[in-house]
């Protein structure tokens, strides 16, 4: 088999199974974006989500004999990458507080002036996400943007779902804070 254009990933992943080094290219082409968006929702500092981008396609592909299903070859790199940048973060000394521990109100619910903030730029919401503590925006990007639980993302950060539910709606808060009084930098 050769690559074309008419190939499809499972058929990349075959190719990049016998060592072909254009599948290689071509799923990195088509992916490599996406994983670093994702990436960069965890660590902040671009040349670090560089870092590990780079060496979450390496791992992938240097294990693409284990991936059992070839047609889901980017959400696989894409938990690769997840993984990695949360172990940089580990490595970082980046502790998330448990919940168990803290005492915690209950939220009021939303006022008026909460649902004016719907009315703020995709920009102005990206930077409010930003300014969050490490552990608060690595939960909210991890639950909002990589579509996980709760409980799987308890999971990975070894930490309880009532830590993860607590930082969540602290996170959220804290965004809707930042945009009512737009207080970034």
């Amino acid at each position: 088999m050769q690559l074309t254009e008419k190939n499809n990933e499972p058929d990349w992943v075959a190719l990049c199974r016998k060592g072909d080094n254009s599948a290689f290219t071509a799923l990195y082409n088509k992916y490599a974006k996406r994983v670093f968006n994702s990436i960069c929702r965890v660590i902040p500092h671009t040349a670090e989500a560089e870092d590990i981008l780079q060496e979450s396609f390496y791992h992938a592909f240097s294990d693409i004999h284990r991936l059992q299903n070839p047609s889901s070859f980017g959400a696989w790199v894409s938990r690769i990458a997840i993984n990695r940048a949360i172990s940089h973060l580990r490595r970082q000394k980046v502790s998330f507080l448990d919940a168990d521990e803290i005492e915690v109100a209950d939220e009021p619910p939303e006022d008026e002036e909460t649902a004016q903030l719907f009315e703020c730029t995709v920009d102005e919401v990206r930077n409010a996400i930003s300014q969050l503590p490490t552990g608060y925006r690595t939960i909210l990007s991890l639950y909002l943007f990589e579509d996980m639980n709760q409980e799987e993302i308890a999971r990975m950060l070894g930490v309880s779902h009532s830590t993860v539910r607590t930082q969540y709606h602290r996170a959220k808060k804290k965004v809707l804070q930042l945009l009512k009084n737009k207080t970034w930098s």
